[in-house]
């Protein structure tokens, strides 16, 4: 492995407001844009494939602009639904993927019945596969030093063509100005076509919203990625992730750590689903 230190329907209307600076005051109307995003609980998302998006994110890392993509599961569902600036925020990425089979049972009720899940870390590696045949150079930002080590050996042994130029695991405290700047610029002359960012929600999506217009690529948000590639995390097998179950599994692995989440969101994204759909009906 080499280590190195349009189809495409954007989404206006967020896109031109983080453009000018900022999403404050934006209205929530992107569907008006793009008919094939889908609102779930207010909440725009792509009607999309894993091939589709990956044909996307490819094409995006040609074009030296800064763009991002985001992975939508119940968790960020209901933290844009509580930040309305996180929603806009969310709203402003190139693409958002139906992350959470939640969220693709809704789309297919809503007028998408073929969607089917478009999962963070599986789209990871379907454009890493993607990237080594087209020559393009990928980097990692986030995750533990460990999951850096044991992820760059397995991409050795699995895309030994695949051209890395980055990869850095921040500290958990909140860098300082200068460190950041320092990050920034060290991603920037790196050369990458496509940056993955593993830093979790909400906190990725804010990361990668920042500095869009400093780096000159396409990041994707992949949140548990890097540990489950990794296998420095279990991964919910396959029938569990089709059964909408993948959040039991994870809160039985790492039940004090996420307790508080699944407790906190669930419940209402089923209320305010339950609630769109009668509407819908109604």
């Amino acid at each position: 492995m080499n280590w190195t230190c349009e189809m495409i329907t954007p989404r206006k209307t967020a896109e031109d407001a983080v453009r000018r600076g900022g999403t404050q005051g934006m209205r929530s109307d992107v569907t008006a844009t793009d008919p094939r995003i889908c609102e779930v609980t207010g909440l725009g998302v792509h009607a999309t494939s894993y091939a589709d998006a990956v044909a996307r994110i490819t094409a995006w890392a040609r074009t030296d602009q800064g763009r991002y993509v985001c992975a939508a599961n119940v968790h960020m569902a209901m933290e844009a639904h509580d930040d309305p600036e996180f929603r806009q925020l969310v709203e402003a990425a190139s693409l958002v993927t139906p992350d959470g089979m939640p969220l693709v049972w809704m789309m297919r009720r809503l007028g998408h019945p073929h969607q089917s899940r478009v999962y963070g870390p599986t789209l990871m590696v379907e454009t890493l596969a993607a990237a080594e045949k087209q020559g393009l150079k990928v980097g990692f930002y986030g995750g533990s030093p460990e999951e850096l080590e044991l992820l760059a050996a397995k991409l050795g042994r699995e895309y030994p063509a695949l051209k890395v130029g980055y990869r850095y695991s921040p500290p958990f405290r909140p860098l300082s100005a200068e460190e950041e700047r320092d990050v920034i610029d060290d991603i920037g002359r790196s050369g990458l076509d496509i940056l993955f960012v593993g830093l979790g929600c909400p906190k990725q999506e804010r990361w990668m919203a920042r500095h869009r217009h400093q780096l000159p690529m396409v990041a994707l948000g992949v949140g548990a990625g890097f540990a489950f590639y990794a296998e420095t995390v279990r991964q919910a097998p396959n029938i569990i992730q089709r059964a909408g179950l993948e959040w039991a599994f994870r809160l039985l692995a790492e039940p004090r750590r996420l307790w508080r989440r699944y407790l906190k969101h669930n419940p209402r994204f089923v209320v305010l689903a339950a609630r769109q759909l009668w509407q819908q009906r109604s």
